[in-house]
């Protein structure tokens, strides 16, 4: 243990303390211990879902190269988007570049060898990207808030946009205060133009299991002058999300926490048909499936987030936007679905549904909102009977 402990030291961060953690007690998220998202969380252990065959991708995933020389050019309606796999996505919104959760690690692990494995090489070097004006972290897990990935890019001119008590991390890894903003819910920052806002989410934190919840977790809404993009983060459904559409959208895209699901733990993240219903009710012309893709957290099919979303949004008149990884889109553009991802066996909503609950109880959870349209026979529910 004393060895594993050398080699994760350097990436396991710090609490707050001082000053910062003067302001984390004065934090409404703050309970008097930890940090709260106000709802109870329900884990029914007797029902986790058994491990898909098709959890892990086969040999080859088919990723883009991407063009460094696209990035350098603007995106002509203003806003281009660019996912890498996960959550590590480039958003370039009315002048700025803004990178989320970037994750370029081998492993989402502070110990070398362990972990959850990547399945591909990043579609790009981080030395590559164009010039980032602002890094965002939703919160501290390791497929998020990347140690050696941030370090890489602590860059002159590069701001930090973190949830409240997440700095103490990025200076211990030796990112200059300086450049460093850290956020409550609703609080924001603004970036040559671009407002950042924090935004209300249902998740939790924590880099060592005996230490977790000292620092929020947040999602994030972008809005510039012409364009206006909302981040999730990781999260599972509660309602105070919905205020984000009147308080900050319409928005061109929403990025959804879409997968690493399940029925085990409705309360941790989303699932395809409530990042849907979530999208929808802020106000989304379109709607990208984030959180999935590149690492392997659930038991799901990997691709099943992608179809799972595609049938939701169809019943609920959602724009899909689902480029591979590495491909840059401007989701204001014209982009046909065109299924990269292998054609193997999935579960529907049915089969493995993601409820989240009210406030812990598991009698009472939030239900499927109608459908708007009758989505057709899915063609590739085919392939599971």
């Amino acid at each position: 243990m004393g060895v594993v402990y050398m080699l994760a030291s350097s990436s396991l961060g710090r609490t707050p303390e001082g000053a910062r953690l003067e302001r984390v007690k004065l934090s409404p998220q703050w309970d008097g211990e930890s940090f709260f998202s106000g709802r109870a969380s329900w884990s029914p252990e007797s029902n986790p879902s058994e491990p898909s065959a098709a959890a892990a991708p086969p040999p080859s995933v088919a990723v883009v190269r991407t063009d460094p020389a696209v990035l350098e050019t603007a995106p002509a309606t203003g806003l281009r988007v660019t996912w890498f796999g996960h959550s590590s996505t480039l958003v370039q919104i009315d002048g700025i570049n803004v990178l989320i959760d970037p994750f370029w690690s081998e492993r989402a692990s502070p110990v070398p060898g362990i972990g959850p494995r990547r399945w591909y090489a990043p579609p790009i070097a981080l030395a590559d990207l164009p010039k980032i004006d602002a890094v965002i972290v939703s919160h501290d897990h390791y497929d998020h808030m990347d140690a050696a990935t941030l370090r890489a890019l602590d860059r002159e001119g590069i701001r930090f946009v973190v949830p409240l008590g997440a700095g103490a991390h990025l200076e211990d890894w030796a990112i200059p205060a300086g450049r460093i903003v850290e956020l409550d819910w609703w609080q924001s920052t603004n970036v040559h133009g671009v407002r950042i806002h924090a935004t209300p989410a249902r998740h939790y934190s924590g880099r060592v299991e005996f230490r977790g919840n000292d620092a929020l977790w947040v999602g994030y809404a972008l809005v510039g002058p012409r364009n206006r993009v909302y981040y999730t983060g990781d999260t599972s459904y509660m309602p105070e999300m919905e205020e984000v559409g009147p308080r900050l959208g319409p928005f061109d895209v929403v990025l959804t926490d879409s997968g690493q699901y399940n029925p085990g733990w409705p309360d941790v993240h989303l699932g395809p048909e409530q990042a849907v219903e979530l999208a929808a009710a802020v106000g989304a012309k379109a709607m990208m499936p984030i959180h999935w893709g590149l690492i392997r957290l659930a038991h799901h099919a990997w691709p099943e987030p992608a179809e799972r979303t595609l049938v939701a949004a169809a019943c609920h008149g959602v724009g899909v936007v689902i480029p591979p990884p590495g491909l840059p889109v401007e989701p204001a553009g014209n982009n046909p679905i065109q299924r990269w991802w292998p054609q193997i066996p999935w579960m529907t909503s049915t089969e493995a549904p993601v409820r989240s609950s009210r406030n812990g109880d598991g009698a009472s959870r939030f239900q499927p909102r109608p459908c708007v349209e009758q989505p057709t026979v899915h063609p590739m529910r085919a392939l599971t009977r």
